[in-house]
């Protein structure tokens, strides 16, 4: 009986295998189920649970076919149309993130295509007893002024658009500067800064519009990221300021001995905000800086960020134009003392050349830079002779936070000192100015947000070498704020 039950198992198995395993074969289940039946190996009821099993089987098979998709043929057509809109490149829907950083509110999309930064700054200041520098001796003679003004006041706005290296810039003057005999139409606004960079390699970019032009380092720094209240004196007489151009620039070999910075440029020589040229002469100007360590010294003063290694450069600037300026200014074309107003001279009056050499450190709280310049204009007019005169002048700074010297000085003081000289004439005698002065940093947020105190001791010597220099003494303070 026990034999008989287990053929009796091992059929069945194989009845409900048979039609998976050999589903060719022309044997039928039912069939061979009536023939065991017959010769008593199964019995009836043994019957009935073999199909009732069978039939169990059978339904979950076509539950798992009908959950299926049923295949579909597609066309050869169809087939090239579905590769392609799979090569296709994926749309994204771009939004708009706005954020807050060190240069003001910004806009940019989430694709990264598009960037713009917005910031406002604001210097207000106090100066006494003079506002400016004195340049004759009618100035340092002249009644005590007690002046509180808002020194700048500029909207600056940049960013990128289409493609991250494709970038712009431009800044607003604000400033409500005039006489007392001025009209109000003179506290107009200024567009001072307008410029397109293209900065896809860093061995080549291009730039144009209207700009300070990298010539020296004092005049590039920003206003705003000054180690004293304002530029030295011989900015005045040997900056080439604004103008319209397009220029070269870029840094080769970084990280090496030979890492260099070089600027090369020609503009229109009019200054900032000239339509037009007066003649057709170009300004051409030339900018090389080494960078010593191999690392590149950003525009701006003070050892704010403390840089734990030695940052360095030394540089020389060139520059030469034909025209009616002898001198350049955030103004636009002026003239230096001794020679005429534009408007009064013909086009191309004056040949002006210029070169300048520098050098300029940071290194754990410590920042220094000088710069050494000469000046040549001549005086095509024919009445003057080609008259040629000769200009000399530099200064050479210093600043230190002691506070890595001595630790119970707060951390965010700074102090230095600033010299610098102006010889109007080198050919002629008894001109010649010097500035002493010594400033006081205290940094809230950075170059930011701080205030500035700065003592000056300013002289110009009398054409008789035995008399006593003009001498004044200068006090400012101001604070200076970007939001």
């Amino acid at each position: 009986m026990c034999s008989q039950r287990w053929i009796v198992g091992i059929t069945a198995l194989f009845v409900m295998l048979a039609p998976m395993t050999f589903p060719a074969a022309a044997m039928d289940g039912d069939l061979l189920l009536e023939i065991l039946l017959e010769k008593g190996i199964i019995t009836k009821d043994e019957l009935t649970q073999i199909k009732a099993e069978e039939k169990k089987r059978e339904a979950a098979k076509a539950a798992v076919q009908a959950t299926k998709k049923p295949e579909v043929e597609v066309s050869v057509e169809q087939e090239k149309q579905l590769v392609a809109k799979a090569s296709e490149p994926s749309k994204k829907k771009s939004g708009v993130e706005v954020g807050y950083g060190k240069k003001g509110f910004t806009l940019a999309t989430t694709d990264g295509l598009f960037k713009t930064k917005i910031q406002w700054r604001t210097q207000a200041r106090y100066s006494f007893p003079e506002r400016s520098d004195p340049r004759s001796k009618s100035a340092f003679e002249d009644n005590e002024e007690s002046t509180f003004e808002l020194r700048r006041i500029r909207l600056k706005v940049g960013g990128h658009g289409y493609r991250p290296w494709l970038k712009y810039y431009l800044e607003v003057d604000w400033q409500p500067g005039r006489d007392f005999d001025d009209d109000s139409e003179a506290a107009s606004a200024r567009m001072i800064d307008w410029r397109i960079m293209l900065e896809k390699y860093p061995w080549a970019k291009l730039r144009i519009g209207q700009w300070k032009i990298n010539y020296n380092r004092e005049r590039v720094d920003s206003s705003g990221k000054q180690t004293m209240v304002e530029r030295s004196i011989m900015n005045r007489i040997f900056t080439i300021d604004r103008q319209i151009g397009v220029m070269l620039y870029g840094r080769v070999n970084p990280g090496t001995i030979l890492d260099a910075n070089y600027y090369l440029g020609i503009f229109s020589g009019g200054g900032r905000g000239m339509a037009k040229n007066d003649d057709d002469n170009m300004m051409y100007v030339g900018r090389l800086q080494w960078n010593v360590f191999g690392r590149e010294l950003k525009w701006r003063q003070s050892d704010v960020k403390f840089h734990k290694k030695p940052t360095a450069s030394i540089s020389f600037g060139a520059y030469t134009n034909k025209g009616k300026c002898t001198r350049w200014s955030s103004g636009g074309c002026g003239y230096l003392s001794g020679f005429d107003k534009p408007a009064h001279v013909k086009n191309g009056r004056y040949q002006v050349s210029g070169m300048q050499v520098g050098s300029a450190m940071k290194y754990r709280g410590f920042a220094w830079q000088h710069e050494t310049h000469w000046k040549r204009v001549k005086d095509t007019e024919a009445t003057a002779g080609n008259k040629v005169t000769k200009l000399f002048g530099g200064y050479l700074q210093a600043g230190y936070f002691p506070h890595y010297l001595i630790p119970f000085v707060p951390k965010p003081l700074e102090m230095a000192f600033r010299y610098s000289h102006v010889d109007p004439n080198t050919d002629a005698g008894g001109d010649m100015r010097q500035e002493f002065t010594a400033g006081f940093n205290w940094f809230f947020a950075g170059h930011r947000n701080k205030l500035t105190l700065d003592v000056s001791h300013l002289t110009l010597e009398q054409p008789t070498p035995s008399l006593p220099a003009y001498a004044e003494q200068r006090v400012r303070l101001q604070w200076d704020v970007s939001f």
